[in-house]
């Protein structure tokens, strides 16, 4: 998959992150995005040492206006585009839950997707070797309580997922979703659990762990592979066993 270019959001913390790291060290150029000014330094310097670069826009995917003229600007075709910036909100009951809140977490874990994949789709190469990967999540599964919010979210993330699949499989374009169990990265920090609730999660969890960002970036990059040539309108479940039950 050398020489290839693969768009990411959400690219500077977490899952983003290390899904750069992953494809830098398979040859292909990155593109990301994210709400700050600047890339992550650090980020920059590992993606250089892996003899690759990355070519990094602010942008936010919830603003359609913007993640058009993003693309205007781009006017060169991907060959992978990882739909993985997302925001989990408040953990309240859902008779409590800030109406405000409900409409930014929908207005970027949906139509932040929406946007990101509508405008990005007449870039992809049809080659029957793009794809897309969406970052969903087992909430998108399975009920989240005192997440109303960012279960919805992810539930739509899975519908349109499979929709896309059909969409677009007869012009080589495959598109599919990880669906991750609690992972440790900024938005699980973010979410200032208490360490009783932490631990009742991992005690949740067969595995008795939560992941690690790199075991998601993996199967991102399997999916978007031609290892995964076959696969599409798929939602792959990285999560601990924890759905099983």
């Amino acid at each position: 998959m050398n020489n290839k270019k693969v768009l990411i959001s959400g690219v500077n913390s977490g899952i983003g992150y290390a899904t750069a790291l992953i494809f830098a060290k398979e040859g292909f150029s990155i593109f990301g995005i994210d709400l700050n000014e600047e890339v992550n330094p650090t980020l920059s310097k590992k993606v250089a040492s892996l003899n690759s670069s990355i070519n990094y826009s602010k942008l936010d995917v919830s603003d359609y206006q913007q993640v058009g003229e993003y693309f205007e600007k781009l006017n060169l075709e991907i060959d992978v585009l990882v739909n993985n910036a997302g925001i989990l909100g408040p953990r309240v009951k859902t008779a409590d839950y800030p109406k405000d809140a409900f409409d930014t977490i929908l207005d970027v874990n949906v139509k932040g997707v929406f946007h990101m994949t509508k405008l990005a789709l007449p870039h992809l190469k049809k080659d029957a070797k793009s794809s897309i990967v969406n970052v969903a999540s087992v909430a998108g599964l399975v009920g989240m309580a005192n997440h109303i919010a960012y279960s919805a979210s992810k539930h739509a993330v899975v519908g349109m997922t499979k929709t896309l699949a059909i969409e677009y499989a007869k012009i080589g374009i495959r598109v599919n979703a990880v669906c991750p169990g609690f992972t440790e990265t900024n938005m699980l920090e973010n979410a200032q659990l208490e360490i009783e609730y932490r631990e009742g999660l991992k005690y949740a969890t067969p595995m008795k762990r939560f992941g690690v960002a790199e075991e998601i970036a993996s199967a991102i990059y399997y999916l978007a592979s031609e290892n995964a040539s076959f696969i599409t309108g798929h939602c792959l479940t990285i999560d601990g066993g924890l759905t099983a039950q």
